[in-house]
C-alpha cells in the first residue's frame, strides 16, 4: 500500500459495526491501513473482537445495536475517550430465512431491529459530533437482496431495502452540512452468513458457493476485501460527489437503479 493511500484517513476516528468477521472485519482492516483509528463493534467482548482490535490497532465498541441503551452508552464512551466520530460504517446485520407463513413474528422484528433500526440509532449517535466538527462520512451496508428481494428472506430483504431508502433520505438531509451518507449493496460475498443460505437450501456450504457463483456474470462470489475497497472510497474525506447513492458491488448479477 502506497504512502499516499496510508494517509487518506490519517488522524480520523472511525467506527465499524459488526466488525468481528466477514465484511465488517475487512472494512475495519482497510480503514486502519489508510490511517484511521478504528472502533471495532461487536455484541460482546469475544476472542474474535479482540483479534480484530489487535489487527487494526483500534479499540473495542461493545454494543448490541438492536438495543438503544447499549448503542447510546457505547457511542457516548467513544466520544469521551476518542473524540467525535469522523467515519461511521454501519455493517452489523442479522439474517434468518423462513417461508413467509412460517416466519415467527419475533424473528421478523429481530431482523428489522438489528439491520434497520440499529443503523438508524448508530447514525443518530454520531451526527451531533459530525456537526460540531463540520464534516463526516457515513457508509451503510445494505444488500443486493434489498434491491431485488429474495424468497424465504422477506424480513432480511425488507430491512435492507429500508436501508437503501434511509441512505437516500439522509444523503439529502445531511449533505448541506458536509456529512456524506452513501450505501453499498453487496452481492453474494464469501462470509459466514452464507451458512444460513446453505442451511435453508439443504446443501453443503461449498455447494452453495458454487451454485451462487454459477449465476454471477463474473463467475464467482465476491470477497469481503472487495466490499472494503468500496467502503474505503465512500469514507474518504475528499469524496463528496456521492450523495445518497448505493453502489452495487455484485459481479454483475444485478444491474438496477437504486
Amino acid at each position: 500500500m502506497s504512502e499516499q493511500l496510508k494517509q487518506r484517513q490519517q488522524g480520523r476516528i472511525a467506527v465499524v459495526t459488526g466488525a468481528t468477521q466477514g465484511i465488517g472485519r475487512a472494512i475495519a482492516i482497510r480503514l486502519a491501513a489508510e490511517g484511521a483509528r478504528v472502533g471495532i463493534n461487536g455484541r460482546s467482548d469475544t476472542p474474535q473482537l479482540r483479534e480484530v482490535v489487535g489487527a487494526t490497532g483500534g479499540f473495542p465498541v461493545i454494543a448490541d445495536i438492536s438495543k438503544p441503551d447499549e448503542v447510546r452508552e457505547a457511542f457516548d464512551a467513544v466520544a469521551v475517550e476518542q473524540g467525535p466520530v469522523d467515519v461511521l460504517v454501519c455493517n452489523a446485520a442479522y439474517m434468518s430465512m423462513s417461508p413467509l407463513l412460517e416466519h415467527d413474528a419475533d424473528d421478523w422484528w429481530r431482523n428489522i431491529d438489528t439491520n434497520l433500526s440499529g443503523t438508524f440509532r448508530c447514525v443518530q449517535a454520531v451526527v451531533p459530533g459530525m456537526r460540531r466538527t463540520g464534516r463526516g462520512n457515513i457508509v451503510i451496508v445494505a444488500s443486493e437482496w434489498g434491491v431485488v428481494g429474495w424468497p424465504n428472506a422477506t424480513a432480511y430483504a425488507s430491512s435492507k431495502s429500508g436501508l437503501i431508502a434511509l441512505t437516500k433520505s439522509l444523503g439529502r438531509e445531511l449533505a448541506p452540512e458536509n456529512i456524506t451518507v452513501n450505501g453499498i449493496a453487496p452481492g453474494i460475498i464469501d462470509t459466514p452468513q452464507l451458512q444460513v443460505d446453505a442451511d435453508d437450501a439443504g446443501i453443503p456450504l461449498h455447494e452453495m458457493h458454487e451454485r451462487y457463483g454459477a449465476e454471477i456474470p463474473a463467475g464467482r462470489i465476491g470477497r469481503p476485501e472487495e466490499i472494503a475497497e468500496v467502503a474505503a472510497l465512500l469514507s474518504r474525506p475528499d469524496t463528496r460527489a456521492f450523495v445518497g447513492q448505493t453502489l452495487q458491488a455484485n459481479g454483475g448479477s444485478t444491474r438496477a437503479r437504486v
